[in-house]
């Protein structure tokens, strides 16, 4: 082979490996968009994966990033805008709903910072009340800038916490030390280290 066509072959394939994937991821019958706007800029799918709980599959996730990462730490600490997208596979009650994430932000927080964010833990069982429940389909999406977070159900703002760390805190449910799926968490950073 031609040393100029090797070279073409072998920088399509590291281009092919580099770069984030444009197709829409599809699981359990959801379709997540390859990319999102969010706050004017574009944000692309870093990885996407199943929530099962008691073998039941509860949601599909997908994470928006504005560049692909594998780092948790790196994700949770970003300044710039990120997305959670969950699409419900099965209805939930807000109490369920609003349990799940306080569960697991307590698997990732200290009694002190859990003290510390009491007051945007109620807002954020009031935010989930107002919804009352999430149905099959629903789409619930939490949409996170350097000031807070935005919670929005089948694009319809919900609330807002302009609260930057209890944002970072949310977000850890899912990508913290303790995720709520630990094989969840491995796919949302496209199916790399932990």
């Amino acid at each position: 082979m031609r040393p100029c066509r090797l070279r073409s072959l072998l920088l399509g394939a590291l281009l092919a490996v580099a770069l984030p994937s444009a197709l829409p991821a599809e699981l359990a019958g959801v379709t997540l968009a390859p990319t999102v706007s969010l706050d004017g800029r574009t944000l692309i799918l870093n990885g996407a994966g199943i929530r099962t709980r008691f073998l039941f599959k509860v949601y599909v996730a997908g994470l928006y990033l504005s560049q692909p990462s594998d780092e948790a730490v790196r994700v949770l600490d970003s300044r710039e805008p990120r997305r959670i997208e969950l699409r419900m596979l099965r209805e939930l009650d807000a109490d369920t709903l609003f349990a799940a994430l306080e569960s697991g932000l307590r698997a990732n927080l200290t009694a002190a910072e859990l003290a510390g964010f009491a007051p945007r833990i109620a807002e954020l069982d009031e935010i989930f009340r107002r919804v009352g429940k999430a149905a099959s389909g629903d789409r619930i999406t939490l949409d996170v800038d350097a000031r807070g977070v935005t919670i929005s159900v089948n694009e319809q703002r919900q609330g807002r916490l302009d609260d930057a760390a209890f944002a970072r805190a949310l977000l850890s449910i899912w990508l913290g030390a303790h995720p709520v799926d630990s094989a969840l968490k491995r796919a949302l950073l496209g199916g790399k280290g932990e």
